[in-house]
């Protein structure tokens, strides 16, 4: 049973940064694209950041292109979302998750979802 634990959230300001880590449990993290998604009170879960197998391929949401960054560590089982420039409208549970493919990762593709983890950005 493969186990996505996140952490790294927080308060922050805005205009501050943060980064989260994700951690796969499972033996296969580099045979797949892993993502980040996030989901706003009273909003549906949405796209945030995707990445393929390798680390060569990230894509992102046009609301935070520019100002997060995914990337992934293989050999530590690890994906990360750096966040940089952060507004109020990034608040958020923010959630990691394991692609059923290596190369892209949406909503309807998903293997195994993280629990979560909460960003707050104060105005």
């Amino acid at each position: 049973q493969v186990q996505l634990v996140e952490s790294g959230g927080g308060l922050v300001q805005a205009g501050g940064s943060l980064r989260l880590s994700c951690v796969d449990s499972g033996r296969t993290f580099d045979d797949y694209a892993m993502g980040w998604f996030r989901q706003a009170p009273g909003k549906e879960r949405e796209f945030v950041a995707g990445i393929n197998w390798s680390g060569g391929s990230t894509y992102y949401a046009d609301s935070v292109k520019g100002r997060f960054t995914i990337s992934r560590d293989n050999a530590k089982n690890t994906v990360y979302l750096q966040m940089n420039s952060l507004k109020p409208e990034d608040t958020a549970v923010y959630y990691c998750a394991t692609s059923r493919t290596s190369t892209i990762v949406t909503m309807k593709n998903i293997r195994y979802w993280g629990q979560g983890t909460q960003v707050t950005v104060s105005s």
